[in-house]
């Protein structure tokens, strides 16, 4: 996750800036190539998914290197195991594993250069039903929240991320297409106007109720969404997913967001250690980034459709947009239909035929293909969950 790879930056370096004249440090050169462990044994119906990943120097061009082919294997503390199968990219899968929750767990990793890794055994901590998803309307967009609680009070501490997904348009509608000879209509299966596109939460949300009698978190904020965005151009659906964490590990997760998503000012917290619960068993000096914990994975998604909205809200397209008219016969001379829109692979596109006042073919309108291709952001293909 995104908060990991940047605390793991704050690791390698402190960057300082005098109020006067810029000051350029000398970085010292630190050791990179740290383990990354990311993901929580579902003790439920759900599948556990594990990523693995390894830190890279501040000089690099890429965030992380997956650490692939090692062999990952949950363990209880009564000998039973419980191995995880790997999908590449350094991310591994065991599913629906439905634990008995009178034991405790971890996790158990060789990496293919035969290091090992654990982390230590936890108990499964119950996760609460999600009670429900809602949003605050705000003159520039909505506030999304949750709502839960937990009757026994065992709970009180908590973590949330989730997955948007929105269905949204290209700017204008492509009606024809080139088979590299003539153009020709699209059919339904060639559309190309109408996509979804996802985001998954990269930041870090939290709550707890250590502090109230009642173990009831209420509005509990997930994320905004701006009234411009596309998003919530047509219809928005959010699946969120809720964590019961324990008390350590809410420690972990509150004091890695304050040293991923709370620095930049004198003001914030200043970055400090993040002890997690795995452990280089091989090299115990070795730093390892990561808290696994034991939980049974609650989720819930909810849809947020425009006629729940104001109607003066109008989604900004993200592209400057202009229809260019490409003509049979143009006052060169030259066929602009055939040399820019027959072509296999060309970058515009046929949106609308035009003709002169006796109904005789011109030519066509045209734009490229940001403006009317919604698939270089997202996909035609309608998600199973839609209604």
């Amino acid at each position: 996750m995104k908060y990991l790879y940047l605390y793991a930056l704050v690791l390698l370096t402190i960057v300082t800036v005098s109020c006067k004249k810029p000051y350029n440090p000398k970085l010292p050169s630190l050791q990179s190539n740290y383990l990354v462990v990311e993901g929580v044994i579902n003790s439920g119906q759900d599948s556990t998914v594990i990523r693995l990943s390894r830190t890279v120097a501040l000089t690099e061009s890429i965030k992380a290197i997956p650490e692939q082919n090692a062999q990952l294997t949950i363990e209880s503390d009564q000998n039973a195991t419980y191995p995880l199968q790997e999908l590449g990219n350094g991310t591994y899968v065991s599913y629906s594993l439905n634990l008995p929750v009178s034991n405790k767990y971890r996790l158990h990793i060789r990496t293919q250069s035969g290091k090992e890794y654990m982390s230590d055994y936890e108990s499964v901590k119950n996760t609460p039903a999600i009670d429900s998803i809602g949003f605050i309307q705000q003159p520039n967009g909505i506030q999304l929240y949750v709502n839960t609680h937990d009757p026994n009070n065992d709970t009180r501490y908590y973590r949330w991320d989730y997955a948007e997904t929105w269905n949204f348009h290209a700017k204008y509608q492509a009606g024809y297409i080139t088979n590299g000879t003539e153009l020709v209509s699209r059919t339904e299966a060639q559309q190309i106007y109408t996509c979804f596109a996802n985001h998954f939460s990269n930041d870090i949300v939290l709550a707890s109720s250590a502090k109230l009698i009642n173990d009831v978190i209420y509005q509990n904020p997930l994320t905004q969404v701006s009234s411009t965005s596309e998003k919530l151009e047509t219809k928005y659906s959010i699946l969120v997913k809720q964590y019961a964490l324990t008390k350590e590990e809410y420690s972990f997760w509150q004091n890695l967001k304050k040293n991923t998503e709370q620095l930049g000012s004198i003001f914030d917290a200043q970055p400090s250690e993040v002890p997690g619960n795995i452990h280089c068993i091989t090299d115990p000096s070795e730093p390892v980034l990561g808290y696994v914990g034991v939980t049974n994975i609650q989720q819930k998604r909810v849809f947020i459709s425009k006629d729940q909205l104001p109607q003066t809200w109008t989604a900004a397209y993200p592209y400057q947009c202009d229809l260019d008219s490409m003509f049979l016969h143009s006052f060169t001379g030259q066929n602009q239909v055939a040399s820019f829109l027959i072509p296999l692979g060309s970058t515009q596109f046929a949106i609308a035929p035009f003709t002169d006042r006796r109904g005789t073919l011109l030519g066509y309108l045209a734009t490229g293909a940001q403006c009317a291709d919604c698939t270089i952001r997202g996909t035609t293909t309608i998600p199973s969950f839609w209604k």
